[in-house]
């Protein structure tokens, strides 16, 4: 009897160890999986921001969203990651001489205050509300493009009256920056080239450069309450910040025309993506 008491013993301890390594198996995959999908995010983002010259908070929401964030979550860790994914982007692009100084220090100021704005509501606005926000920024980005048309001149004149502008579009730039979890750069590339007259190397450039301080000021914000994903952040900044640079010279390389389409075309693929994603959310009333 005591022997077989033994054997059961010794029969229910292997199972246990079996369940026990089952179970970190599985939890070592799925950081793995986890670890990889940033990685994959960090290189994508590293890629449009260099192309296009915005934060890459189309790419990096929709990726944290996939990664097990929520939506509000996702916005504030997305900022969070900016500053480092743009780095790289503003020094090739400041090589280049393709970077507008006195029209990115005029853009920053309305970033800083426009960030702290944002970053404020983001605390307050429910999750349902801020998918559709993110849907209706997205179809007004898409629909934007259409009027503009892209060249390699650069015609920026600032005066009282446009400096006033490029404040003004900072301030829209970093409230959308700390509410959207997106750099504003959607906003500010083609705001730069319609409206100010800078071509569309110039506008991706300075774009980099504005959206800097604003995202640094609201993650500040952000940080305190508690919203963002430090891991996460860290990983796709730098990474992006390493790809930045080769999405940089493959804007230079591209003709403005074909860049515009691209662009657009990715913008149709996450715009899809995300109203699914307002819709399950709008089904489960949260």
């Amino acid at each position: 009897m005591r022997y077989n008491g033994i054997y059961r013993t010794a029969i229910r301890d292997l199972f246990a160890a079996r369940s026990t390594m089952a179970s970190m198996t599985k939890t070592t995959t799925n950081t793995t999986r986890s670890i990889l999908l940033l990685l994959a995010i960090g290189i994508a983002v590293g890629i449009f921001s260099g192309l296009f010259g915005v934060g890459g908070g189309t790419v990096m929401v929709p990726g944290l969203l996939l990664y097990g964030l929520t939506q509000r979550q996702a916005s504030a860790t997305s900022l969070a990651a900016m500053p480092l994914a743009s780095l790289g982007g503003i020094i090739s692009y400041a090589f280049g001489g393709h970077v507008n100084w006195s029209m990115g220090a005029l853009v920053i100021i309305g970033t800083i205050t426009g960030a702290w704005v944002g970053s404020k509501l983001l605390q307050k606005l429910s999750e349902k509300f801020l998918r559709w926000a993110f849907v209706m920024f997205l179809i007004g980005i898409v629909i934007s493009q259409f009027f503009e048309s892209p060249s390699r001149i650069s015609h920026v004149t600032v005066t009282w009256l446009t400096g006033t502008g490029m404040v003004l579009l900072g301030i829209i730039s970093g409230v959308l920056s700390a509410l959207l979890g997106v750099g504003g750069g959607a906003v500010l590339v083609p705001s730069m080239s319609v409206v100010f007259g800078a071509s569309d190397l110039v506008s991706r450039g300075t774009s980099l450069l504005a959206m800097m301080p604003g995202a640094i000021s609201g993650t500040i914000s952000n940080l305190k309450a508690n919203l963002v994903d430090l891991k996460a952040a860290g990983i796709i900044g730098v990474v992006a910040m390493l790809v930045t640079p080769a999405g940089a010279r493959l804007a230079a390389f591209l003709t403005p025309t074909i860049n515009l389409w691209v662009f657009n075309f990715f913008l149709l693929l996450v715009l899809v993506k995300s109203v699914l994603s307002a819709l399950k959310v709008s089904h489960t009333g949260r």
